[in-house]
């Protein structure tokens, strides 16, 4: 189960039993006691690009290999999926360093440690602001894809990144996901979901020290002031219209203008999560992105 995460409220979702991707696990040290799981498979062809996915504050490597994953691999590229320091396998010394600037910097620790082939990569919510920093940051890709991570600062984002975080001191996962999931989820989903939802017994607040809490508080301070038209890689914009949180269509409108070589994808039956709810969609999205890389 998954904890949630601000900036990409990902309430406790099941998935299916783990696939073997047959890639290679490994754990690299950033610093002693500070360190993150990941999993590489290279390309199986020559042209092949390496998708990199960044996680949103919460969710794990399985989230991917469970949805997109085989279908990449069985068109010939590889993967590069990794735990966030404070997620599962990727330890941390503290929970209050869990910010913007250190995941960032994580990440293009792990760009130039494992050297992926053709990079190309691929965030959910807040993982997207996180794959276009490290571009920015020293890791560049070959090509980005973002996930319902279109939105613009102001009062409404620092308001919902707010209460996300009191409903976690509050009732933990468990009363995020009774608020959040109808606004984040299509119809289907959550017809499939609600047996097991709004039971008050299972609201526990969430515990300040670890990973999980320190990235949720960490996340909220995420600064999304990005200079999209500085984007300069090919980028596939894909977008669960069901998420009634973060999909503002003005904004997502905007920021789409500003980048240079922009396509957008539309999921009309999707909300947040549309790894998880339309698995086929981001399949075809990211094999169409490894398309334009030419």
């Amino acid at each position: 189960m998954h904890e949630p995460g601000a900036c990409g409220i990902l309430p406790e979702v099941p998935l299916t039993d783990h696939i073997d991707l047959k890639a290679d696990v490994v754990n690299l040290e950033l610093s002693p006691g500070n360190g993150l799981f990941y999993e590489h498979a290279e390309p199986s062809s020559e042209g092949g690009a390496t998708f990199v996915f960044f996680n949103a504050l919460s969710g794990s490597t399985q989230m991917w290999t469970d949805t997109v994953g085989t279908a990449l691999m069985d068109a010939g590229h590889g993967l590069l999926l990794y735990n966030l320091r404070g997620q599962e396998g990727s330890p941390f010394t503290d929970a209050e360093a869990l910010a913007e600037p250190a995941i960032v910097s994580d990440a293009v620790a792990l760009m130039h440690a494992v050297k992926p082939r053709n990079p190309v990569y691929v965030g959910l919510s807040i993982g997207g602001l996180f794959a276009v920093k490290a571009h920015f940051g020293g890791a560049p890709a070959r090509a980005i894809a973002t996930i319902n991570t279109m939105r613009k600062p102001g009062v409404r984002l620092d308001w919902i990144n707010t209460a996300v975080a009191r409903a976690a001191e509050t009732g933990g996962s468990a009363l995020l996901m009774d608020l959040y999931a109808p606004m984040l989820f299509a119809e289907a989903w959550m017809a499939e979901n609600r047996a097991g939802a709004l039971d008050s017994a299972n609201y526990v607040p969430a515990d300040r020290a670890s990973g999980s809490y320190g990235l949720l508080a960490g996340g909220a301070d995420a600064d999304w002031n990005v200079a999209w038209s500085k984007v300069d890689v090919p980028v596939s914009v894909i977008t669960g219209l069901k998420d009634r949180v973060f999909y503002v269509e003005e904004d997502v409108a905007d920021i789409v203008a500003q980048l240079p070589d922009a396509v957008r994808v539309d999921v009309p039956d999707a909300g947040h999560m549309v790894p998880l709810e339309r698995a086929d969609a981001v399949s075809d999205a990211l094999l169409s992105l490894a398309g334009r890389l030419g």
